[in-house]
């Protein structure tokens, strides 16, 4: 007997809750439904389903195979729509969480165009920068900047996210450019913007020393929780901040907005995909997170 074809007799037994309706779904005899749930049971050597002339209970065992048989034989349907209509064709709800900030920038304007690419698939964008349990939420995946904290979560590298201290030239020319991260400690002398949340940048700003990270945490009169509005208040010439190359970069290159300490720069850290498995990804979350790496692995999109 087909073992493909136990396989789904099995699921589509434990899905519709009887022999009967699995086989009027595929238009046999029960019995023909019976004999190859016992033919499967007999090859692993293990009671998948306990029958009675009432209902059918899944076993432990049962429970476990029947999560892994109902992923291979999505994945094969997927794969037999791919060749059938000569490309990878998702479908299903995708549910994507970003930074506020970042996903205004770098996530919501590539949503649409991955949905041309694939028009069955409808997609939930939630821009929030507080940390989104995805599993207790019903996300399937985070784009996340930064480091990561230890947790159960898979992640995915998309691409480099670097640090830069950046000033007006307006305002370096009436305070002064620093040479040493520790001058920004001179709160009489420079005014740096920084994030109030205490979930941000708890370590400070970070530099290297020669061999060694360098954290301080300088001040200012002014500070804010929302990132978007430190970048807004440092073009106005109001003090120092210490932003993200994807935010930057384009007032830098205009020349609104100075580099500054470049040669104490930290490593960079991070921009990640992150989700709650590794194994057996809907084909709608894999495309997704290949998509994001295509873009964000192209120098050209960040010089954009």
């Amino acid at each position: 007997m087909d073992k493909f074809k136990q396989i789904e007799t099995f699921v589509s037994v434990a899905q519709r809750g009887s022999l009967t309706a699995a086989a009027q779904a595929e238009g046999v005899a029960p019995a023909m439904i019976g004999r190859r749930l016992d033919a499967l049971e007999a090859r692993l050597g293990v009671k998948l389903l306990v029958r009675t002339t009432r209902r059918l209970t899944l076993t432990h065992e049962g429970a476990a195979f029947l999560e892994e048989s109902a992923r291979i034989l999505a994945d094969v349907a997927n794969m037999e729509a791919a060749v059938s209509a000569g490309s990878v064709r998702a479908s299903g709800q995708l549910r994507i969480t970003a930074p506020a900030g970042f996903g205004r920038r770098h996530v919501a304007p590539l949503v649409p165009l991955f949905h041309e690419l694939h028009p069955d698939v409808r997609i939930s964008l939630n821009l929030s920068d507080r940390v989104v349990d995805l599993a207790a939420e019903g996300f399937d995946c985070g784009v996340r900047v930064g480091d990561l904290p230890d947790s159960s979560l898979v992640s995915t590298r998309l691409a480099d996210n670097r640090r830069l201290c950046v000033a007006t030239p307006a305002y370096l020319r009436r305070h002064g450019t620093p040479r040493h991260p520790r001058e920004l400690l001179d709160s009489e002398r420079y005014q740096c913007l920084t994030l109030s949340s205490e979930a941000s940048q708890t370590r400070g700003w970070a530099f290297m020393e020669g061999d060694e990270l360098l954290h301080i945490k300088p001040g200012g009169p002014l500070d804010c929780s929302d990132g978007q509005v430190l970048h807004a208040w440092c073009l106005g010439g109001h003090g120092i901040a210490w932003r993200s190359t994807w935010e930057v970069a384009n007032d830098i290159a205009s020349g609104r907005l100075v580099s500054l300490l470049d040669e104490f720069a930290a490593p960079p850290n991070g921009i990640y995909a992150v989700f709650t498995q590794r194994k057996h990804l809907p084909l709608r979350l894999r495309l997704w997170i290949d998509y994001l790496k295509s873009r964000y692995g192209d120098p050209g999109y960040w010089e954009q």
